[in-house]
């Protein structure tokens, strides 16, 4: 098992404390490895194994008669003549009503919560009527670039060389652990998009023409990084002689954004300070999600540079904006509290003047800004921006 200590250090704040730790992320982004590594800490502290309690209902034991009463009396079976014990709860949307449970364990007994999902759906307006302010979200997600790096045991010498494989693999831990050829990495990817959009999505919404959301879904993917809006979509269905009602496109793009599959990035009026409510962007919750349904092609590089960075800004805490600065627009505005980053990113940098730099040299803020590429002849300084290559961004402790 290799350790992932971002997620271990962000954890370690919130041990023994009155708080539900809610893990949330797409499917196999690595929340229940996460979950053994807190449990071997606990056990390095001196927690006993028997205090410590462990059930993943997405296991066949727990098949969909077991019911919010059944995990009640089982955990409180488990719990009983322990003293303090430690839950590890994985996969719990699975249970109906898991959210009173949780609740009434967290009331009653001498617990310390953990618990993962796979749909967003865990902070719905059920847990925040039962666990009101008591409980902290934790995000997860695939791996990062230094964490590929670790898995692959690279050395960070080797980054640049590395990017090339990670911006072509993605960074599910399952692909990153492995050795595996193309064909086969997509394939693998390709069973864990099939078991969200089957498992999380089409079932549990009951979505009876599963072909036309099919091809809504490979249009939201083949337009990673692109504005468009529900109308647009229905709009381009009409054009293949299909109809969906851009209600209906809505409720899809809010269920796969549920399930991780993709995030939305909102537009920030620099100007007015204000976050706009129309011309979203979307990106993919892992890179390797568009190669396993159209395969990869170098033309999509730009838009995979993007949906790296995006995931990064996210991965370190920001809230990720689309910049509006009067007519021009800023790839990525990141705000963290009082900090604010603004990113640029392309493939290679042209010779001449570009909207990379200019659109950044007419924001007059003191806060750092980056053109993030990957033309080691385009590095350096041009007016106080920086210009970086991508796996150097990636890497780099501070922005």
């Amino acid at each position: 098992m290799i350790i992932r200590p971002d997620y271990i250090e962000a954890i370690k704040p919130y041990i023994d404390a009155p708080l539900v730790k809610i893990l949330a992320g797409v499917r196999r982004c690595g929340k229940s490895t996460i979950l053994t590594m807190v449990a071997d800490v606990l056990k390095a502290n001196g927690i006993s194994n028997e205090n410590i309690v462990e059930r993943r209902y997405n296991e066949m034991t727990f098949d969909e008669s077991f019911s919010a009463k059944d995990m009640y009396n089982d955990l409180t079976s488990a719990i009983k003549g322990k003293g303090r014990c430690y839950l590890f709860l994985d996969e719990l949307q699975e249970i109906d009503g898991w959210e009173r449970v949780v609740n009434d364990l967290l009331e009653s007994c001498d617990v310390d919560i953990y618990v993962t999902g796979s749909n967003s759906k865990l902070m719905s307006s059920e847990i925040s009527t039962y666990l009101t302010g008591r409980y902290v979200l934790i995000p997860v997600y695939t791996l990062s670039f230094r964490e590929y790096l670790d898995f692959k045991k690279k050395d960070i010498s080797e980054a640049r060389t590395i990017f090339d494989e990670y911006i072509q693999y993605g960074g599910f831990p399952i692909i990153g652990i492995g050795d595996f050829d193309t064909r086969s990495a997509y394939q693998i990817v390709e069973g864990i998009y099939a078991s969200v959009i089957t498992r999380d999505i089409s079932k549990r919404h009951n979505i009876r023409n599963k072909e036309l959301f099919d091809r809504v879904v490979r249009y939201i993917i083949e337009n990673v990084g692109m504005t468009f809006s529900a109308s647009s979509i229905v709009k381009f269905l009409k054009s293949e002689n299909r109809s969906l009602s851009v209600e209906a496109i809505y409720n899809y793009l809010k269920w796969l954004a549920e399930a991780f599959i993709i995030y939305p990035c909102r537009r920030y009026d620099l100007q007015g300070k204000a976050v706009l409510k129309t011309q979203e962007k979307y990106y993919l919750s892992d890179i390797s999600l568009r190669y396993s349904q159209m395969g990869f092609d170098r033309k999509m590089l730009s838009a995979m540079f993007e949906n790296v960075i995006f995931l990064e800004m996210k991965r370190r805490g920001y809230d990720v904006y689309i910049g509006k600065n009067y007519t021009k627009e800023i790839d990525f505005v990141g705000v963290r509290r009082d900090e604010r980053v603004y990113v640029q990113v392309c493939v290679e940098l042209p010779t001449q003047s570009s909207r990379e730099t200019d659109n950044l040299m007419e924001i007059k803020d003191h806060y750092h800004k980056y053109v993030v590429c990957r033309d080691p002849l385009a590095l350096g300084n041009d007016n106080g921006i920086e210009i970086v290559h991508i796996a150097d961004f990636l890497l780099k402790e501070n922005w």
